[in-house]
């Protein structure tokens, strides 16, 4: 159950409550999460949440690539696209994610999809064309190396157009594309604003799982 009360699903075909696929290989996953987001500071402190996610990210072996500021259905969000090795062969799998977060809860719109066979194309082309100076680069929020996947050159939305079918490239459109059509129960968007991570002593109940809110609409 999650207060999504209607997204656009063209395209994509319902595998089980809350999880669609598409032909390309797409995973678009709806997710409601009834505890205080685990975020590492509130969306208004952005140098401090971006440097906490890249930390968390790399610490968990991924590659944070961008966190930005946004909003779904009028509500303060945190837009995340993340790399993460792929553990039983080579290869990487993108996750682009809105988190919209409350005070006690959150929900999460997720696409995300793996590499093929095929690994590591788009990155040795772009790094023949910029060269190996200017491919890798330091950690955008952290002004560091910090561990995990590395910052590079090859993650940027300017060379999606190149690699059309990479999918990084259908992540970050799709979640451009199925954000704007998510709308939220009322009663989600009324509650509390998140206002920053607490220590768990202190954290407010969490309220019931199944609320009774979920609609999906779309096909």
């Amino acid at each position: 159950m999650t207060p999504v009360t209607s997204l656009d699903l063209t395209g994509f075909t319902e595998r089980e409550p809350g999880v669609w696929t598409d032909a390309a290989g797409l995973v678009l996953s709806v997710h409601f999460f009834p505890l205080v987001p685990d975020l590492p500071a509130p969306l208004h402190d952005l140098q401090l949440l971006q440097a906490g996610l890249a930390q968390l990210t790399a610490g968990a072996g991924g590659g944070l690539i961008e966190a930005v500021p946004g909003a779904v259905d009028g509500v303060p969000a945190v837009r995340q696209l993340v790399k993460v090795p792929l553990g039983n062969r080579p290869g990487q799998a993108f996750i682009g994610s809105f988190t919209i977060p409350r005070a006690a809860c959150s929900t999460v719109v997720k696409v995300q999809a793996a590499e093929g066979p095929m690994t590591g194309m788009r990155e040795a082309v772009i790094m023949a064309q910029v060269g190996p100076d200017a491919y890798f680069r330091a950690n955008p929020y952290v002004g560091g190396q910090i561990g995990g996947l590395p910052s590079h050159a090859g993650d940027d939305e300017q060379w999606d157009a190149q690699f059309p079918e990479h999918p990084l490239t259908l992540v970050r459109a799709a979640l451009a594309r199925i954000a704007p059509t998510v709308t939220f129960d009322d009663r989600f968007k009324g509650l509390p604003p998140f206002g920053g991570p607490v220590p768990a002593q202190w954290a407010p109940q969490a309220p019931p799982a199944k609320r009774g809110w979920f609609r999906r609409n779309g096909g």
